[in-house]
């Protein structure tokens, strides 16, 4: 058997020099003889041998060579046709990391000016954007000694000319005429000109002061004298507009740093994400048509009724232009939003678009008034969560970060916050969170899924949704929830620019209760008190030892596992100069009571016992097991590998150092409590984990596990324990890849207590690369991990999924791998453990384990490539898998862990920035005002409100001719593509209208009456069984509430006087609801409901509640007035059906 593994740099380099002479379009005779030199070069003998067991001998060209002089073949082929033939240009899959060897880590800038202080409020000395902002943040990233752990970049004003950028002359000559004026009463009377504006002598200069620093920092950046950076300015900028002042802000400083980014350094990619409360319209603004610049905002919006009260600042706002799809709004509808709706922002839509988009750029509008205890915001997000939300950033854009000061109105929280963003920054790692994560809010499910919809013709990223068919949405039988796209407006009506309009300029700040700012200040002194932001001086620790050379197979001296995939990683991180930056560890031994932590003493016993044997016994005894060889010295070896790991965990778990490296072999996870199996002896990461249990104490341990190969061994020996989540990719096809069998699939989640701990992401195609292991950890891995939240994280680092790997098939780079370390150190403190597993590519395997090495280093590592050029490209056989097997998993495994809440179905028609156009006219085809078999509702949500102000009767049926709903929606196409009319099939029938009894029908119903919990009078509804009054779902949801606890399902509209059933999940339209409908009609509008049923009206109120007995009663009316309608010349509409329609203005 000749070895598929490259081992010789001179034969890679052969295959690099074969491919360039091939593509430049060498002579034959040339391309031959380099075709032929490289053959010899890749079959040379293996300069690395020694002791034996490194000594490969003959071998074969490589698969890489051979694909090489097979591209060769066929241009030689085409050049005699006289076609020319079109190559992809020549690229070395390792070159990436090639140039991270002179990659260190670079300096943190940091830029600010005392005198920002200066700007303040003259006339109100309660003004919430005041100087305190500025100087609490300084003194709080003094106190933990960031300050001089940055470059300090010498702030400057902004020139005239960078300003006018973006700012008309107007807007600069009109604050510039303010400078110095110190005149009280005209700079308040100036300011109520402007939306929430004071302006102070200061202003314009400290503007000036705060756009300048802003762009010197970006500046910084882009020449590559700092890595990332920060800006602790004021005033803030996001709100600015061209010509107006707005919200605080005077000039838009990081716009105006984009836009020098464009102009100076011809940058092609910019992203902006906006995470202040408030939405950024006036960033937006500047680049809505500039492909340029993505814009990600999240803010606060409740459906336009909270500041600033635009409709541009909702989901559908998708840019326009060439920037179309290149504008995101997240528009949070609730107040009260955490860590959990955060972080699932930036894991589900963020960060996946970020890969695809491949900023050159990043800046961050870092507004902290979403942050516990802001009286703006009233969210939730702590301190701690802000440097979580910035982590798997800090390796895109080639670590080019900029963070830019914005809002944030509770100096405790906001100077916490920017202070843990700075530390971030510096390479710290992210604290632990105190509080146990809450899972995302279905208000921030329902937000995500509406900008998932939007964008997702032009994102290829965001295709894991399944979309249903108009058809679907009557059927109830679908497994997985479908999500109605909508969109509702409450922020009323925009009055006319006004010359003469004012705005207030006192009293204008947002203000809490006195206990709820005692609770908050509260919670936050705990946070702070139980944030653990001490750490390790020693960044890692290195474990390794040549005796592990030892093991090596003596009857195959090519065989894929052998002593020089250690060899080589050890020697290229001394290559890289990475062995003096990290802590070396002693190897020892594992004493026989550690490794029965995992494995019966009888397979200890059995391994020991190998010492001594003959060669022929020691290959009698490896035939017993699976892809098993054995050595006289395989035990010392396997004991060896699994102390080193220990070693590494003492370490870490013990504060010594960060994070651990374990150059270690023979692998482990394949071994099973009682043998050793694919070329596994004893499970080293399985031992490390149960060695922490029992000798720290811990309770919750993670082993992520990205060898190609499912980890069957270390399944297996935890699949009963709860105090280890086991997370596999790998790749599977269908059970026939090694190990083979059904334990690798996706529905094997545990057994027992440890239901719901085991996690297997099977891959049923081979090529999967970054962009597919990058989305695994995005949708699943990083989520289910977070809502975990682990106290130590051990990879199970095999890089046999790694790209020239003769055994994986697959695609990750090195840089990928680099990457995902980067993303897994976030969890645990940054307690985390990369132990090597397999990888047969010994060029792979080096540079792989180097760039995770590297990263935890805090060293930047290149990006992958994911978006770049496979978004142009068709989308590949194993995308097209891995969008199915990521669809299963989450399927699965959202019944155990609640942060998988997004894996509904979404509509499948989009056009335009409406958005439901499509959607709907395909519905309305298939009705007909006489089709009594719809196929579904459409356009907007049924819950969609309808404006308060033209409230009419929803049972009053319309007296129209039969007609398609084709024909009705042409009559109605501006409001319908408006969302200004929505079309409802009510049911016509519901089981729960049995609770309803005649006799127990109110004798009125006041419409106006107040929700029974929080008082409010808007879109309240009243509960059929009790007679009790709730708000709906857009304000507190306590009508929802109630209904769930006391299970009474079914409600009836003030707005509208439908009826809503919540167990059926569908509007009713019965005539038992007649009774209480006129009741509440009566009340609304002083006159008797219009009887609209096809049954007759009776006395005592008491109908069928099945639909055909009301059908069979219906018939016999109809057939009674038949004469009747004929001589009238009226029309019957047959089946009854008919129109509901609500408007929404």
């Amino acid at each position: 058997m000749n070895s598929p593994i490259v081992t010789r740099r001179g034969a890679q380099q052969a295959k690099i020099q074969t491919r360039a002479m091939v593509k430049s379009k060498s002579t034959s005779s040339a391309t031959a003889a380099a075709a032929a030199a490289a053959a010899n070069a890749a079959a040379g003998p293996n300069a690395n041998g020694s002791n034996g067991a490194g000594s490969c001998g003959p071998r074969k060209p490589s698969p890489a060579l051979q694909e090489a002089k097979r591209r060769a073949r066929n241009m030689l082929k085409s050049q005699n046709n006289g076609t020319a033939a079109q190559l992809e240009p020549v690229i070395d899959i390792f070159q990436n990391a090639v140039n991270a060897k002179s990659m260190h880590r670079g300096p943190t800038a940091l830029i600010y000016d005392e005198s920002m202080s200066e700007h303040c409020c003259l006339w109100d000395s309660t003004h919430q954007e005041r100087p305190e902002r500025f100087t609490r943040t300084l003194e709080r990233c003094r106190e933990l000694k960031l300050v001089e752990r940055c470059l300090q970049l010498k702030s400057r004003l902004a020139t005239k000319d960078e300003i006018l950028k973006l700012h008309s002359m107007e807007h600069y000559e009109r604050l510039e005429q303010t400078s110095g004026v110190h005149d009280e009463e005209a700079m308040e009377e100036l300011s109520s000109h402007y939306d929430a504006i004071y302006i102070h002598p200061s202003t314009f200069k400290l503007s000036l002061l705060a756009s300048g620093s802003t762009i010197e920092l970006v500046e910084q950046l882009l020449l590559g004298k700092a890595q990332n950076g920060m800006a602790i300015i004021r005033p803030p900028g996001h709100h600015a507009m061209k010509a107006e002042f707005n919200g605080y802000c005077y000039f838009n400083n990081v716009a105006l740093a984009a836009q020098h980014a464009l102009e100076s350094h011809q940058l092609q990619r910019i992203l902006i994400i906006d995470y202040d409360v408030h939405h950024g319209q006036g960033t937006q603004r500047f680049f809505y048509n500039d492909s340029r610049v993505l814009y990600f905002s999240i803010h606060r919006y409740e459906h336009g009724s909270f500041w600033p009260n635009l409709q541009e600042s909702d989901y559908h706002a998708i840019g326009a232009g060439s920037g179309t799809g290149y504008n995101f709004n997240v528009p949070l509808n609730a107040k009260g939003l955490g860590n959990g709706d955060y972080l699932a922002i930036f894991q589900q839509l963020l960060l996946p678009v970020a890969m695809e988009y491949q900023p050159e750029l990043i800046i961050v509008s870092a507004g902290y008034d979403a942050a516990l205890g802001c009286p703006e915001g009233e969210m939730e997000v702590t301190p701690a969560c802000y440097p979580h939300l910035l982590n798997p950033l800090l390796h895109l854009a080639n670590c080019r970060i900029a963070v830019v000061l914005e809002g944030g109105y509770c100096v405790e929280s906001l100077s916490e916050g920017a202070a843990l963003t700075l530390r971030a920054l510096l390479g710290d790692p992210c604290p632990p969170l105190v509080e146990p994560l809450q899972v995302p809010s279905p208000v921030l499910r329902e937000a995500l899924l509406n900008c998932i919809y939007v964008h997702r013709p032009y994102w290829r990223c965001l295709q894991l949704q399944q979309t249903y068919s108009p058809g679907e949405l009557q059927q109830i039988s679908s497994t997985i929830p479908l999500h109605r796209v909508q969109r509702i407006w409450l922020g009323g009506t925009t009055p006319a620019p006004s010359p003469d309009q004012r705005y207030p300029t006192r009293g204008t700040s947002a203000q809490l209760s006195v206990d709820v700012v005692a609770s908050n200040a509260s919670r936050l002194r705990l946070l702070r008190a139980e944030t653990q932001l001490s750490v390790p001086a020693v960044r890692v620790c290195y474990a390794y030892d040549a005796q592990m050379l030892q093991h090596f197979n003596l009857h195959d001296a090519t065989h894929p596992e052998q002593p020089m995939r250690i060899r080589q990683i050890h020697q290229m991180h001394q290559d890289y100069q990475l062995l003096g930056r990290m802590q070396q560890l002693e190897a020892r031994a594992a004493t026989t009571d550690e490794v029965c932590l995992a494995h019966t003493r009888a397979h200890v016993n059995s391994v020991r016992r190998l010492l001594g044997r003959s060669v022929e016994e020691l290959q009698q005894v490896g035939a017993g097991y699976n892809s098993v060889y054995l050595h006289p010295r395989t035990f010392e070896c396997a004991i060896l590998a699994s102390g080193a790991v220990l070693q590494a965990v003492d370490s870490v778990l013990r504060g010594q150092s960060r994070s651990g490296i374990c150059n270690v072999r023979p692998p482990g996870h394949h071994a099973e409590p009682d043998q050793p199996h694919g070329f596994c002896i004893f499970n080293n990461v399985a031992i490390a984990a149960q060695y922490a249990i029992r000798e720290y104490g811990l309770e919750r341990i993670l082993i992520v596990d990205w060898d190609v190969h499912h980890g069957n061994g270390t399944q297996h020996i935890f699949e009963s324990n709860p105090k280890v989540l086991y997370i596999s990719v790998h790749r599977y096809e269908h059970g026939a890849f090694f190990p083979k069998g059904p334990a690798g699939n996706f529905d094997v989640v545990g057994k027992n207590a440890g239901r719901g701990f085991n996690v297997n992401i099977p891959w049923n195609k081979k090529g999967m690369g970054d962009l597919e292991y990058a989305l695994a950890f995005q949708q699943l891995i990083l989520p289910i991990a977070y809502e975990f939240s682990p106290q130590l994280v051990l990879v199970s680092a095999g890089f046999d999924a790694a790209i020239g790997d003769p055994l994986g098939g697959c695609k990750v780079t090195p840089e990928g791998y680099g990457l995902f370390t980067h993303w897994l150190s976030a969890l645990a403190g940054g307690r985390i453990i990369v132990c090597l597993e397999g990888g047969y590519n010994v060029n792979s395997i080096s540079y792989a384990m180097t760039m995770c090495t590297k990263t935890l280093l805090g060293d930047p590592v290149p990006t992958p490539q994911f978006g770049s050029t496979t978004a142009q490209r068709s989308p590949t056989v194993a995308f097209q898998s891995c969008l199915e097997t990521l669809q299963m998993c989450v399927e699965q495994q959202r019944h155990h862990w609640k942060s998988l809440v997004f894996g509904c179905k979404l509509p499948q028609f989009v056009l335009g920035e409406n958005n439901n156009e499509d959607f709907l006219a395909a519905t309305m085809d298939q009705l007909s005002i006489s089709n009594d078999d719809p196929l579904g509702a459409a356009g907007g949500d049924i819950d969609a409100q309808p404006d308060r102000g033209q409230d009419r009767p929803s049972g009053s049926k319309p007296k129209v001719k039969v007609k398609t709903l084709s024909e009705f929606m042409a009559e109605h196409k501006e409001a319908l593509e408006q969302q200004e009319m929505f079309a409802i099939y009510p049911l016509k029938s519901c089981p729960h209208l049995s609770l309803l009894r005649p006799e127990e029908v109110p004798k009125s119903i006041k419409t106006n009456g107040a929700c029974g919990d929080c008082a409010s009078t808007v879109e309240n509804w009243l509960c059929l069984s009790c007679q009790s009054i709730g708000c709906g779902r857009y304000i507190n949801e306590h009508m929802e509430q109630h209904c769930r606890r006391a299970k009474h399902p079914l409600v009836l509209s003030f707005s509208d006087l439908s009826v809503w059933c919540y167990e059926c999940s569908a509007y009713i339209d019965h005539p038992l609801l007649y009774a209480y409908q006129n009741l509440a009609h009566l009340d609304k509008f002083q006159e008797a409901m219009a009887w609209t049923h096809g049954c007759m009206q009776r006395a005592d109120g008491c109908y069928p509640i099945e639909a055909e007995h009301l059908d069979n009663d219906s018939d016999r009316n109809r057939s009674r007035d038949k004469d009747k309608d004929k001589d009238s010349g009226s029309s019957s509409m047959g089946s009854g059906y008919y129109i509901h329609l609500e408007r929404n203005n």
